[in-house]
């Protein structure tokens, strides 16, 4: 059974549910995570636990999609951006979107994944992880505004 790749229609339609805001999207050049580019990655596991997908997103995505979530201010947001990493309530508010956004992958017919870890921007990356977020072929780039916050980057990419 393949995966499911998610059409950005139904990255909008999920954010503008989970976040209760405004989402603009629009293509965007693969987002590639470094030492120098925080990056929370999302590792998506299918039921033999093999990492199937992954959802990377950029420090920007990162703190706003979080404090969208938990309905911090803009500044909270902007506090982390300017620090380069997230405080530990919006790396537990990305952690909630971005599993809920397993049901991305969960289309009639193609493999069940869930949410197994998430590395949040801020802490180093394991070279692994990096690699795999790296990885072209079979995967969906765009850039998101969220309403209120500001614009980010994220990337959806099947490493299975």
């Amino acid at each position: 059974m393949p995966s499911h790749l998610p059409e950005p229609k139904e990255l909008k339609d999920l954010f503008e549910g989970v976040l209760g805001r405004d989402i603009t999207l629009a293509p965007a050049a693969p987002f590639a995570p470094g030492p120098q580019v925080p990056a929370s990655v999302a590792m998506y596991v299918d039921d033999s636990l093999r990492v199937t997908a992954l959802i990377a997103c950029d420090l920007r995505f990162s703190a706003y999609a979080g404090a969208a979530l938990g309905l911090v201010p803009p500044g909270g947001a902007e506090a982390a951006v300017e620090a380069g990493g997230l405080t530990e309530t919006l790396a537990e508010n990305l952690y909630e979107v971005l599993n809920i956004a397993a049901s991305l992958f969960n289309a009639p017919g193609a493999e069940h994944l869930r949410l197994h870890e998430l590395h949040p921007a801020g802490a180093p990356l394991a070279p692994m992880v990096r690699a795999q977020a790296l990885t072209l072929g079979r995967r969906e780039d765009v850039s998101l505004e969220i309403g209120g916050y500001g614009k980010g980057q994220l990337s959806i990419v099947m490493v299975a």
